[in-house]
């Protein structure tokens, strides 16, 4: 099997046939092309297959920087190496802003360009997997909307909020729960608007310590700080055309929060370390699970950002608020999994659908995905899942009152059943189970490290 697809465009004939030579010697398929009109041509009909393009940059019919967006439109897929016989730095930089993958001197190192080829086929090659994965999920989904499985009233009436402000550009501010399912919701919201064939990108603002958050999100300059040994592209970068969805934007900085309003009234940013602005186009979809109005009139976030995030406010219903969904919500798990696993799951018994009917769901949507993928991997093949295979706090009597199903075994009946003591409960609970280890019990939770240290210490779970 070839190592790769590549097209050769070059119109010096000896050096080019010098050159595919010793790529076809390492094993890749090589189309020649005397100059840009010819390789265009050929990209018309085959752009879809080829992974690399390599041009030389002074060609008789055009300039390679210039014909950069005409190579990246004909074949979508592949990355463009540039060569040249004389390198210059200005060049180097408009190339790499205009696209290209690398940007080489011809004659300087054959293992050099092997090298840049290799990685250019393999970076092609993984974005051409991602993207079929990508097209085959949201197929096996119907895309957007349908994949926020369920019919319940609350939402229905959620995913018509969707609906209504998907096709504008408007910023959009998902509250809810941890685990209620807002990142799904910030997908809809990105494949049922016109941005839907561009990136999307999400991040957990509290992955990240509060320092490094400003650089992941508008990228720097070279030299910018200790270790900036490169210029780095933001995430605001990389979502530009298409939508950036912000999780937990509750926990930016007071600096960061300055920047985003910014692009949010200007869709414009400075680099950390440059003077010169950046422009985007980005759609904006934040999330938080606080109450950011009481956030900003406390004075802990910018009553003017809030304003700018909260333009379109959906709340994203917990899924106590919706049970009718939890059988569909089960099926639809328990069918991904059983395909994961490659494992024959026909089912769930109605004993069982009742006892997930009947908990509380405190991890929400989140939590139901992880006991479904638990169930999946104890249950026998061939047959419908019974409760045997649930976690223990689902091995109670399926009449018992909704309640108490998570209450601990022996539990005073009136113990506090507020969402404030569920929830610092099931925290107590995670971090028993894995020993005090706050990293995993951050991850099991499905929260950041941060949000869970804060919750540790409002709820007074240490020691």
């Amino acid at each position: 099997m070839p190592k790769g697809s590549l097209l050769l465009i070059d119109d010096e004939d000896r050096l080019r046939q010098v050159l595919a030579r010793v790529l076809e010697l390492e094993g890749y398929t090589v189309v020649q092309a005397p100059d840009a009109a010819r390789g265009l041509a050929w990209l018309a009909e085959h752009g879809a297959e080829v992974d690399a393009i390599l041009s030389d940059v002074k060609l008789p019919d055009g300039h390679g920087v210039a014909l950069l967006p005409r190579y990246r439109a004909a074949a979508p897929g592949a990355e463009v190496v540039l060569l040249t016989a004389y390198g210059n730095v200005p060049d180097s930089v408009r190339a790499m802003k205009a696209g290209a993958f690398d940007y080489l001197t011809k004659g300087d190192s054959d293992d050099q360009l092997l090298v840049v080829v290799e990685r250019a086929v393999e970076k092609a090659r993984l974005q051409r997997r991602v993207t079929e994965l990508e097209a085959r999920a949201s197929a096996q989904l119907g895309g957007g909307l349908a994949a926020l499985v369920g019919e319940s009233k609350a939402l229905t009436q959620a995913k018509a909020l969707v609906e209504q402000v998907a096709p504008t550009d408007a910023t959009v501010l998902l509250t809810g729960e941890t685990g209620a399912g807002k990142e799904l919701f910030a997908q809809a919201v990105h494949q049922a608007s016109g941005r839907r064939g561009r990136a999307f990108v999400a991040v957990n603002c509290s992955a990240f310590p509060k320092e490094l958050l400003e650089s992941e999100l508008f990228g720097y300059r070279k030299g910018a700080f200790t270790g900036a040994l490169a210029d780095k592209k933001g995430l605001f970068d990389e979502a530009n055309g298409g939508t950036l969805f912000l999780d937990e934007v509750g926990e930016l900085a007071p600096e960061a929060q300055a920047k985003l309003l910014r692009v949010l009234e200007s869709q414009t940013f400075t680099r950390l370390g440059d003077t010169k602005l950046t422009t985007v186009n980005v759609r904006l979809v934040a999330a938080t699970n606080r109450d950011l109005k009481a956030e900003a009139d406390a004075g802990r976030f910018r009553p003017d950002l809030y304003y700018r995030l909260s333009v379109f406010t959906i709340t994203v219903p917990p899924l106590r608020a919706r049970p009718a969904d939890v059988p569909a919500l089960a099926r639809h798990f328990l069918r991904t999994f059983a395909t994961k696993l490659k494992k024959e799951l026909p089912g769930l018994t109605d004993e069982c659908l009742q006892r997930l009917s009947r908990y509380p769901w405190p991890g929400n949507v989140r939590e139901l995905k992880n006991v479904l993928e638990r169930a999946a991997i104890l249950a026998p093949a061939g047959a419908p899942l019974t409760p045997d295979a649930l976690p223990p706090e689902f091995q109670v009597d399926p009449a018992a009152p909704a309640a108490h199903l998570f209450q601990p075994p022996g539990a005073d009946p009136a113990l506090d059943r507020t969402l404030r003591a569920v929830e610092a409960r099931h925290i107590r609970a995670v971090l028993t189970e894995v020993h005090g280890n706050k990293t995993e019990a951050a991850r099991q939770l499905g929260i950041g490290l941060t949000t869970l240290y804060r919750k540790v210490q409002e709820y007074g779970l240490e020691g």
